[in-house]
């Protein structure tokens, strides 16, 4: 099929704004009206009117449940009869597991390798006797896979995360509701972007109704699948993509929401995984908001976007929640090496008596911790070089420390600058 001939056939299906309000008649029955709230502490550190749509707050805590539940309630009687199935890192599956139950439909999730824990006993609890549960592949592309192998073999019906008019027209509830809630003009709304099912469903809602707005798209640097398609035009397939940020890691949007996004998307902006850690801490210290990776995306975006936002109205939609507790040490480290804080050398100390005490008080400054110490050489720790984590209490502190090493001697490797050496011995 040539890509025109797809894309005529796309564009006669694209969801429209009568599409999204009738889809919230059927959604209200499993979801809340989440709250849009100002937020004063990002107001004031980006000088304009931050609005956050808490999507979080949902029943499953992420806005996956309005797709699913618009989905599967309008599957046919034969259909629902023989049940569903669906892939899914996490909140998608929490979201169909949720609707199964609350509609009594058979249910099988296929989940990756890579989902945490914390999803994957959420969506048994959620689904209750309804759900079974299938652990397999190592991203969302390998768990979509299988699913279809299921539908194949056992006639079940594929309720899909993104690439679908009604769970598009669910997750466009999201825009019907921020349009109703809002008593002024918005600028700009910033949200992440997976397969793009959110993007697609809220842009079209709000671009309707509120054509000025200009909408964000917010991917992770290491699965940019809607930028790339983006900008080649095409909707492409991503060799490889970073799996941190599991509830936006797709390695190839939908063929709908590729069309949808062309039409009502003003920008994606791919940000750092590091940055977006920081992210996640400062709004759990700040404003006591627990954002999974993929929820906090928009907030991280707005550095980006500083400028054109001051003075402004905007909203960021915190599209969910689920963040596995036994992440957060991994989130701070992750944040602590983007932002400069935290630093790795292989150091080759000195062969003389005295030399680790002459790094500790001749090299490490008054407020610099060593956090990690490990001999890379069991059998020669005489001679043998060694892992030396560095925690920093700000960045302009990093030269002042390469200075001191050079100057007592140590030869050092920095291993936040070589990555393969980094994820060989970190």
């Amino acid at each position: 099929m040539s890509v025109n001939k797809s894309e005529g056939q796309v564009m006669d299906k694209l969801v429209t704004g009568e599409d999204i309000r009738k889809a919230a008649k059927t959604v209200e029955e499993a979801a809340i009206r989440s709250p849009l709230l100002k937020d004063e502490v990002l107001s004031a550190r980006y000088d304009c009117n931050v609005y956050l749509k808490r999507e979080d707050l949902q029943p499953v805590r992420s806005f996956k449940i309005r797709g699913a539940y618009n989905h599967i309630k309008n599957l046919s009687d034969d259909a629902r009869e023989k049940g569903v199935v669906c892939a899914s890192a996490g909140n998608h599956a929490q979201g169909v597991a949720l609707s199964c139950q609350k509609l009594g439909i058979r249910g099988k999730v296929f989940m990756p390798t890579t989902t945490p824990k914390q999803k994957i006993s959420q969506v048994s609890f959620f689904g209750d006797k309804w759900v079974d549960i299938v652990i397999t592949g190592d991203s969302f592309d390998d768990a979509y896979k299988e699913a279809h192998k299921a539908c194949e073999e056992e006639g079940m019906t594929f309720v899909h995360p993104f690439d679908d008019k009604r769970t598009i027209a669910g997750q466009g509830t999201v825009g019907k509701e921020i349009i109703e809630d809002m008593d002024e003009p918005i600028s700009h709304v910033f949200m992440s972007v997976g397969g793009g099912g959110l993007s697609a469903g809220v842009g079209t809602y709000v671009k309707e109704n509120s054509p000025g707005t200009k909408i964000i798209g917010v991917e992770p640097e290491g699965a940019p699948s809607m930028k790339t398609s983006l900008d080649s035009g095409k909707v492409e397939t991503l060799d490889w993509i970073d799996k941190f940020v599991d509830g936006a890691s797709v390695a190839r949007v939908g063929e709908l929401t590729f069309q949808i996004a062309r039409q009502v998307m003003e920008d994606v902006v791919c940000v750092p995984e590091g940055k977006v850690c920081t992210t996640i801490l400062n709004l759990y210290n700040e404003n006591a908001i627990i954002a999974e990776p993929a929820g906090a995306l928009p907030v991280t975006a707005l550095d980006f976007y500083r400028e054109e936002i001051k003075g402004k109205t905007i909203v960021c939609v915190i599209s969910g929640g689920n963040n596995d507790i036994s992440r957060m040490q991994e989130m701070k480290e992750r944040s602590l090496i983007y932002e400069g804080l935290k630093h790795y050398f292989i150091v080759n100390f000195p062969q003389r008596t005295g030399s680790l005490k002459e790094f500790v008080f001749n090299v490490l400054g008054d407020t610099e911790d060593i956090t990690r110490f490990e001999y890379t050489k069991k059998n020669n720790r005489e001679k043998g070089p060694v892992l030396v984590g560095i925690e920093l209490k700000q960045y302009e502190d990093y030269h002042g420390l390469i200075r001191r090493m050079e100057e007592n001697g140590f030869t050092y490797t920095e291993l936040n600058k070589n990555q393969e050496l980094f994820n060989l011995l970190v």
